[in-house]
C-alpha cells in the first residue's frame, strides 16, 4: 500500500496494539463545502460535532478495551485503534480510509511501507459514504464492517468482497414495509427517499414490493440535504396529495429537514410509515414535531442491553479523557473544568441509542467480529495465549469473518450470511405520548426474517396510537371498496387502486370486493342485487296457472262433447241418419277424437320420463286411429255413390274392409311409435339456453326423425282424406257426407300447417302450448264439421231423418 500525498491525516483518537482496528465515523456534520475549482489545496471543512457519531466511536473504544481486558479472547494479544473523524463528507472518508490502509514507516521519499496500519475497518453509519469506503478498501482486502449501512447494493459480494455489516439489508426492511402497509388495507401511499444510495436502492424495493403486494403508490419524490428547493416542491406535493399515509424513506438528516418544512406549512394528519435510520430518533423530537409524526409507525433495530457500556459513555469518558468529574453524586453539579465541554456532556442527554443502545450494539458486535476472527488466525487458546508470530493479513481476517459464530454477552448471536449482512431482526414502534406528556416509541411488534414466512412478522394492533391520538385506523384508498354486487373497473390513466364499482351482469355475483364478478351455477341465478346465487326459477305448463288450467278445460269440455255425442247417437243408432253415415266408424271415430281430446292433458304438467313417451306416442296413435277412420269414412262415401250407379260394377266398402283398413293403418303408426321409443326416446330435460334465468322443463323429442315421421304420417292420412272427399263432394245426395269431411280436413291441414312455424318459434313453456292449442283446435275442427251437422238434424230437423230424404227423393204431396 502506498501512502497518500502531502501531509497525512492524524487520527481523532488513536491507541496502539500488537492489532489494529480502524474506524470512520462521521464525529463532525460538514455545513459547509469548500470549492473545488482544481486551482488551489482545498480548505478544511467547516463541521459542527454531531453527538450520535462521537458515541458510536466511544462505543468502539469500550469494546476494545472490554477485549483487552479479557482472559479468553486474544489473551496476550493487545487490541489498538485509530478513529477518524470523516466530518460527513465523502472526500474526507477517502483520506481517511487511504490513512488507515497506509504503514506504519513515513519517510521523505514517501515510499510505500507495504503493510497496512490496520487489519479491518469499523465504519461508516451512511450507506453512500460505505460504499465509497467499500471500493476504496476492495481491492486490497481490506474488511469493512459496517453498523448501520443498509443499503441493498452493499450486498454484491462481486462488487464489494471485503464489506461485512452488523445490520441487515434494506432488502428485507423494503419489503417489510410493503407488508405492514397492506396489513392495515393502505393501497394508496405516498413515497418520499433520500436521494442517495440508501434513499434510492430502499425505495426502488419496496416500489416492486408494494406492487406485488397490490399497493399503489400515488407519488415517489425524492431530494437531497444539499437542494432546500427540491425538499421544497417535496413539501408542495404532499400537501397537494390525497394519499394519507407516506413511507419516508429516508436518512436521519432529510428526515429532520423534512420534518422542519411539514412543520412551517402546518401539514398535518398524514400517517409516517418510517426506517430505523429516523423513527427512534429523538433528536427528532420537538415541540411541534408530534403534530406531524404523532402516530407513526416504522421498523427500529432491536434494543440491545451492554452492561457497562451507558456508564462508561455518561462517566469514565469524562473522567479519563477530560480529566473532570463529570458530576457530583451527591449535589448534582458539575465541576468547572467540565464545564469548558460543556456541548460534549450534553452528549448523556442527547439522542435516542443512549439508552436503548440500537446502533451502538451493532459496533460492539463488529469490534467482537475482528477480535474472534483475529483469535482464529493467531491460533489463540486459554492456556498458551496467541501465536504473536503469525502475521496477520486483511484478507486472512476477511475469510476468517465469514465463519464467525459467537454470541456475545447479552445474548445476541453474531454471524454473517452469504452477502456478509446479519439476519434481519426489527421492532415495530409507535410514536405515542407517555401519561407524563414526553414522547415514547413504544414497541407494537416485531419483524424476524430468521422465522418460517407465516411467524416473521407480529402485530400488536390494539397497543397502536394513531395520528391525532386517534384509535381508529386511518383510511388511505383511492376508490372506497366495492359494495357487493359490483366489481371493479379501472380508472383511464391511473393505478389499479383507483377504480369505479360496475354492478355485475346478470348471472353473475360479488360478495366481496374483485375486479370480476363470478358467474353462478347452472342451475342458480343471481339475485337483484347480484350479491348470491339463488336457484333458478322451474318453469313448464302446469295445471295451476291460468294457461295450463285453460287448456286442461278445454280439453275437459272436448271429451265431454264426443261422450255426449256418443250418447247422441247411440239414442238414434235406428234411424237413417246415423244408418247413412256408418254408425260403427262414427262410434270409432267419436271414440278417437276421446282420445284425442284427453292426449292434449299428456302434456300439461311436471315433463317426466314416462310422460315424455307417453304425450307423444299418444297423440300419434290417437290422430292417426282418427283420420284411419275418416279416411275409412270417406272411401265408404265414395263407394257407395260409385256403386249407385247402374253402368258401375264397383263393390260396397263392406264393414270388413273398412275395419281392416282402419287397423292396418292404425298399426303402421304404432310400429313407428315403437321404433322411435326403441332407438331414441323422447326423455324430459332443462332448457337453460331459453331464459338464463329460468330453466324450463321440456321434453326432448329424443329422435327428430322420428317426431316428424309421426306427424308426417298423420299428415299423409290427412291428405288422403282431402282429396277423396274433394272429388266426392259432389255426388247428388240430400246428405253427402263428403262436402262435411272436405272442410273438416280443410281446417285440419290448416291448424297444423300453421303448427310446424309456431312450434319451432314459440319460447319455453309456450312450445307444449301451441302443440296443444294444435291437437284441440284440430280435434273440434273434426268434431264440428263432421258430427254437429247430424246433431243439427237429428235434434232440430228430424223430419230429415228418413230415407227418403237421404236419397234425394222428394215426398209425395198430401191431397
Amino acid at each position: 500500500l502506498c501512502q497518500i500525498l502531502e501531509s497525512p491525516e492524524f487520527p481523532l483518537m488513536s491507541k496502539e496494539g500488537d492489532v489494529m482496528i480502524g474506524g470512520a465515523f462521521s464525529i463532525h456534520s460538514k455545513i459547509t463545502q469548500p470549492p473545488l475549482d482544481f486551482t488551489e489545496k482545498p480548505t478544511r471543512l467547516r463541521c459542527s460535532i454531531n453527538l450520535r457519531e462521537f458515541r458510536f466511536a466511544q462505543t468502539m473504544i469500550f469494546a476494545i478495551e472490554e477485549i483487552n481486558r479479557s482472559k479468553f479472547l486474544l489473551p496476550n494479544v493487545s487490541v489498538g485503534y485509530r478513529i477518524y473523524d470523516n466530518c460527513g463528507s465523502t472526500l474526507s472518508s477517502m483520506r481517511a480510509v487511504m490513512a488507515l490502509m497506509n504503514g506504519d514507516e513515513w519517510t521523505l521519499e514517501r515510499k510505500c511501507s507495504g503493510q497496512s496500519a490496520v487489519h479491518a475497518i469499523i465504519g461508516e453509519s451512511e450507506s453512500s459514504s460505505t460504499i465509497v469506503l467499500s471500493r476504496t478498501t476492495g481491492p486490497f482486502k481490506m474488511p469493512v464492517i459496517s453498523h448501520s449501512a443498509t443499503c441493498e447494493c452493499l450486498s454484491s459480494r462481486k462488487e464489494y468482497p471485503s464489506f461485512f455489516r452488523t445490520i441487515a439489508s434494506d432488502l428485507y426492511q423494503s419489503r417489510a414495509l410493503a407488508q405492514l402497509v397492506k396489513h392495515f388495507g393502505w393501497t394508496w401511499v405516498g413515497a418520499v427517499n433520500s436521494d442517495s444510495d440508501y434513499g434510492n436502492n430502499g425505495m426502488a424495493i419496496f416500489l416492486a414490493a408494494a406492487q406485488e403486494e397490490g399497493v399503489c403508490v400515488e407519488y415517489t419524490e425524492k431530494f437531497h440535504r444539499s437542494d432546500p428547493e427540491k425538499l421544497l416542491k417535496v413539501v408542495e406535493v404532499i400537501q397537494k396529495s390525497t394519499a394519507r399515509v407516506i413511507v419516508g424513506f429516508l436518512a436521519h438528516v432529510e428526515m429532520n429537514n423534512l420534518l422542519e418544512q411539514l412543520s412551517l406549512n402546518n401539514i398535518t394528519a398524514r400517517q409516517f410509515i418510517g426506517v430505523e435510520a429516523w423513527i427512534t430518533a429523538d433528536s427528532l423530537v420537538t415541540p411541534t414535531s408530534f403534530s406531524v409524526l404523532g402516530g407513526s409507525l416504522g421498523f427500529a433495530v432491536q434494543k440491545a442491553n451492554i452492561s457497562g457500556l451507558e456508564d462508561f459513555l455518561v462517566k469514565d469518558f469524562w473522567e479519563t479523557e477530560f480529566k473532570c468529574e463529570e458530576t457530583n453524586r451527591s449535589s448534582g453539579t458539575k465541576t468547572a473544568s467540565c464545564k469548558e465541554n460543556q456541548d460534549l456532556i450534553e452528549l448523556r442527554y442527547n439522542d435516542d441509542d443512549v439508552a436503548e443502545l440500537r446502533y451502538s450494539s451493532n459496533i460492539y458486535k463488529a469490534i467482537y467480529a475482528v477480535a474472534y476472527s483475529l483469535h482464529s488466525i493467531l491460533k489463540c487458546s486459554h492456556t498458551q495465549g496467541c501465536d504473536k508470530t503469525v502475521k496477520v493479513t486483511p484478507w486472512q481476517v476477511v475469510e476468517s469473518l465469514k465463519q464467525v459464530n459467537f454470541t456475545i454477552k447479552n445474548g445476541d448471536k453474531v454471524w454473517f450470511d452469504s452477502t456478509g449482512a446479519a439476519v434481519a431482526r426489527y421492532e415495530v414502534v409507535n410514536w405515542q405520548r407517555g401519561s407524563d406528556g414526553s414522547v415514547q416509541f413504544k414497541p407494537v411488534g416485531y419483524y424476524d426474517a430468521s422465522l418460517p414466512p407465516g411467524q416473521r412478522f407480529v402485530l400488536n394492533t390494539e397497543a397502536i396510537m394513531w395520528p391525532g391520538g386517534s384509535k381508529e385506523l386511518p383510511v388511505s384508498v383511492c376508490s372506497g371498496s366495492c359494495r357487493a354486487g359490483t366489481h371493479k373497473v379501472l380508472q383511464k390513466g391511473k393505478p389499479v387502486c383507483c377504480y369505479d364499482c360496475i354492478p355485475c351482469a346478470d348471472g353473475k355475483i360479488s360478495n366481496t370486493t374483485s375486479a370480476e364478478c363470478s358467474r353462478c351455477p347452472l342451475e342458480y341465478w343471481s339475485n337483484q342485487d347480484h350479491s348470491r346465487c339463488v336457484p333458478k326459477v322451474i318453469e313448464f305448463l302446469s295445471y295451476g296457472e291460468a294457461m295450463g288450467a285453460l287448456l286442461t278445460a278445454f280439453s275437459l269440455f272436448g271429451a265431454s262433447l264426443t261422450l255426449v255425442m256418443s250418447c247422441l247417437f247411440c239414442r238414434f243408432r235406428h234411424t237413417p241418419l246415423i244408418k247413412a253415415s256408418n254408425s260403427e266408424l262414427s262410434f270409432l271415430m267419436l271414440f278417437s277424437l276421446t282420445l284425442c281430446f284427453l292426449c292434449s292433458l299428456t302434456f300439461i304438467g311436471r315433463p317426466s320420463e314416462w310422460s315424455c313417451m307417453l304425450r307423444h306416442t299418444a297423440f300419434g296413435i290417437t290422430f292417426a286411429l282418427c283420420m284411419s277412420c275418416v279416411l275409412a269414412k270417406t272411401i265408404a262415401v265414395v263407394m257407395a255413390f260409385k256403386a249407385r250407379r247402374p253402368t258401375n260394377t264397383i263393390p260396397q266398402c263392406s264393414a270388413p274392409f273398412q275395419r281392416t283398413s282402419v287397423l292396418g293403418c292404425t298399426l303402421l303408426q304404432v310400429l313407428v311409435c315403437v321404433l322411435w321409443l326403441t332407438l331414441a326416446p323422447p326423455f324430459p330435460y332443462k332448457n337453460t339456453a331459453y331464459a338464463p334465468e329460468r330453466i324450463v322443463l321440456e321434453c326432448d323429442i329424443g329422435s327428430p326423425i322420428g317426431f316428424w315421421a309421426v306427424l308426417g304420417y298423420i299428415g299423409l292420412l290427412a291428405v288422403l282424406c282431402f282429396i277423396l272427399a274433394f272429388l266426392a263432394r259432389k255426388l247428388p245426395d240430400n246428405f253427402n257426407e263428403a262436402k262435411f269431411i272436405t272442410f273438416s280436413m280443410l281446417i285440419f291441414t290448416a291448424v297444423w300447417v300453421t303448427f310446424i312455424p309456431a312450434y319451432v318459434s314459440s319460447p319455453g313453456k309456450f312450445t307444449v302450448a301451441v302443440e296443444i292449442f294444435a291437437i284441440l283446435a284440430s280435434s273440434f275442427g273434426l268434431f264440428f264439421c263432421i258430427f254437429v251437422p247430424k246433431c243439427y238434424i237429428l235434434l232440430l230437423k228430424p223430419e230429415r231423418n228418413t230415407k227418403r230424404h237421404m236419397m234425394g227423393r222428394k215426398q209425395p204431396k198430401t191431397q
